[in-house]
């Protein structure tokens, strides 16, 4: 069946005074819970320059784990998350407005990672990201729901003037900002070897994804190649917070569907 190995850090950073991105997980209890469930990941940068970044980022991964928790046994990944997101975005929109007084604009990324069988279902929101490391090259599984990312897909700026843009952190898209948001979902199969790596842009915007591909490729303990990862941010930049889930795919479960219902391949 599925195994795993993670781990997961967050740390401050060198310049800042507290930390706004929250980590968390659901383990499956046994391995029944395993094959309905599965495992979950989940990390959330709070928006700087709002009200209580670090509550609304607490509340997003709260959320989440509650609701995968409680999730229908058997239910499609690509069905549960884009549900358990938009209720966690409900949460933190309502956690603000009920702040007293007269209520605040609270707002974070998420970015979420289920895995069940030799699946990895992936829901974000925000520029928080996910990167499959396989081979030795690091691919971003995410897109980033940034004002600057928007306008270099739409070609209005180049790569160039994307990365050097004093605009570049100005999300586009954010959990809590408003009663709706929209979910991207992604479904990506696994192999043993494969490793995924979920993390806020203090790590992505000083470590380039060959510098974290190099890292957990050369370190197969996660935990040695997650502290790595961290140090190498702060040495870069340490400008913000870093935060890390770091999973290297032990094994898998091969699985097959047939209407809806999943069958065990051969």
């Amino acid at each position: 069946m599925l195994e795993l190995e993670y781990c997961e850090l967050t740390d401050t950073g060198t310049v800042r005074e507290h930390n706004e991105d929250f980590i968390g997980h659901y383990r499956p209890a046994s391995p029944e819970e395993g094959r309905t469930h599965g495992w979950l990941f989940v990390l959330a940068d709070g928006v700087g320059g709002q009200d209580r970044g670090e509550v609304a980022s607490k509340n997003a991964v709260e959320s989440v784990i509650e609701g995968f928790r409680i999730a229908p046994r058997g239910e499609a990944l690509t069905a549960s998350l884009p549900r358990i997101v938009q209720k966690a975005n409900l949460n933190v929109y309502e956690t603000g407005r009920a702040a007293s007084p007269g209520g605040v604009n609270m707002a974070t990324t998420i970015v979420v990672c289920a895995l069940r069988y030799d699946r990895a279902v992936i829901a974000h929101v925000g520029d928080s990201r996910c990167y499959l490391i396989r081979h030795g090259i690091a691919q971003q599984l995410t897109r980033d729901h940034t004002v600057v990312a928007d306008q270099l897909r739409l070609g209005i700026l180049s790569a160039r003037e994307a990365e050097e843009s004093e605009k570049r952190h100005l999300l586009s898209r954010s959990l809590g900002s408003d009663l709706f948001v929209n979910v991207d979902i992604a479904d990506h199969q696994v192999h043993v070897g494969d490793a995924l790596l979920l993390c806020s842009d203090g790590l992505y915007g000083s470590v380039k994804p060959a510098d974290i591909a190099n890292t957990v490729s050369f370190n197969p303990n996660p935990a040695v190649a997650a502290a790595k990862l961290v140090e190498l941010a702060r040495e870069r930049d340490g400008g913000d917070n870093i935060s890390v889930q770091l999973i290297r795919v032990r094994d898998v479960e091969r699985m097959g569907m047939y209407r809806g219902r999943p069958y065990k391949l051969r």
